[in-house]
């Protein structure tokens, strides 16, 4: 997949090229790049071709750092509500 296919407005592009980016902002970035992604579209292989094409040359980025938590599985959501959440105060 070309690049202007997964990244058409650029976003994760530009980022590489914003000297002093930090993390926070690459995270809105990432946000931003992943909401704007074509529905359907499988975001852990785009994730995955981007990282193909910028993280060895920018391995210590703050967007690569990104992209590589955008891999990881999301730990499953603890339900916090109820009698139970109210006892344990």
């Amino acid at each position: 997949m070309a690049m202007t296919e997964l990244d058409p407005r650029g976003l994760i592009r530009d980022s590489y090229r914003i000297k002093g980016i930090s993390g926070p902002e690459c995270r809105s970035i990432f946000l931003d790049w992943a909401l704007g992604a074509m529905a359907g579209a499988d975001i852990k292989a785009a994730i995955t071709a981007l990282l193909a094409h910028y993280g060895d040359e920018y391995p210590d980025h703050p967007m690569t750092q990104v992209l590589r938590e955008g891999l990881a599985e999301a730990a499953p959501v603890k339900r916090r509500g109820g009698r139970k959440a109210r006892l344990e105060r």
